[in-house]
């Protein structure tokens, strides 16, 4: 498999990271982040996931994962911790890196808006099963389509850790067909891609950048500690945004009062998206009505891999009848699979 192209030695040449990110979909920076700041919030975030368990006893900076607490997003365990991980203040100020925010400016040619749903991701390691299929984030965040994804860890991510793979070139296939899968997002996509898949271990401060129509997936962690990464969306200031873009992610257990509420009532990131004049563009439901469709017939036919899914309708549907039988479905698969 090929590596990422590197593009730190063009960081500052607005014309050339526009003319990479056309033709690749992706743009790969070597120590853009300051590794002093994303280990503060390492060790915090560890911090957290030692007092709940995640981390086995004794192994907190190293974050050697404790097996038996396995979960996964939209779990309510999984939600309530990470939720608690988003409201630490330097998570939420790493978007915001003068660095990290130059690039996108060059990249997109204006003011750029940092989306607020920014997503952080514990990954427990020796399930492979659960490693998150190739998929496009555009389905879930909408707005305009030049939305890119910065995505980052919070650690050097040696191979066996795994990390992330791009299907370079994919983005100029627009929307893709797809099918439910296990794994973050419940879907993966099924059409065959134009593109070569590109990956290779990341170190701390490193940031891949792709466009919302890159079709990208999880690479396995097949260590024994929990990785642990983050993804920030930008657009520029002038574009279409989708609703959901602006609330926590985890928004079914924390609102933004409760992700502010131990932070210094001065902070300039509090709110800070209020100040643009934003246009708010309605979220297509379509992608997840299909998907969900797919999901209640493959929950009713007995396969596991509508297990994604089913849990994404009994966390988030607002239909109580929808989750129900999302809920009876799911819970003839678990009883299956402990058979």
């Amino acid at each position: 498999m090929k590596p990422y192209l590197d593009s730190t030695g063009i960081v500052g040449d607005a014309s050339e990271l526009k003319r990479r990110m056309d033709r690749d979909g992706y743009l790969y920076v070597r120590g853009l982040l300051p590794r002093g700041l994303l280990e503060e919030l390492r060790l915090k975030w560890l911090a957290v996931l030692e007092e709940v368990g995640w981390v086995k006893d004794g192994a907190g900076e190293e974050g050697t994962a404790n097996l038996e607490a396995f979960c996964v997003e939209p779990e309510r365990p999984y939600m309530e911790v990470m939720t608690r991980v988003l409201s630490i203040m330097q998570f939420q100020s790493i978007q915001h890196q003068p660095d990290l925010l130059a690039v996108v400016e060059r990249l997109v040619g204006g003011k750029v808006l940092p989306h607020p749903r920014l997503i952080g991701r514990t990954i427990f390691p020796q399930k492979v099963e659960y490693t998150t299929p190739p998929h496009q984030d555009w389905v879930p965040i909408q707005g305009t389509a030049e939305t890119y994804t910065a995505w980052f860890p919070v650690s050097d991510l040696a191979g066996e850790m795994g990390g992330l793979q791009l299907s370079s070139g994919s983005h100029r296939g627009g929307v893709y067909e797809f099918r439910p899968a296990l794994g973050a997002g419940g879907m993966e996509v099924t059409d065959k891609l134009p593109g070569e898949w590109v990956h290779n271990p990341v170190e701390q401060g490193d940031v891949l950048f792709f466009h919302s129509h890159m079709v990208h997936k999880g690479v396995a962690n097949r260590s024994n500690r929990l990785r642990l990464s983050m993804d920030a969306r930008f657009q520029r200031v002038d574009q279409p945004i989708a609703p959901g873009s602006l609330e926590p992610h985890g928004k079914e257990v924390r609102n933004w009062e409760q992700v502010y509420a131990d932070w210094p009532a001065d902070s300039p990131l509090k709110y800070y998206w209020r100040k643009f004049p934003l246009t708010i563009q309605p979220f297509d439901p379509s992608y997840f009505e299909t998907r969900d469709r797919l999901g209640l017939e493959l929950g009713a036919a007995g396969d596991p891999r509508a297990r994604s899914v089913l849990q994404r309708i009994v966390a988030r549907d607002t239909d109580p009848a929808k989750r129900a039988r999302a809920a009876s479905l799911l819970a003839q698969l678990e009883q299956h699979a402990g058979n």
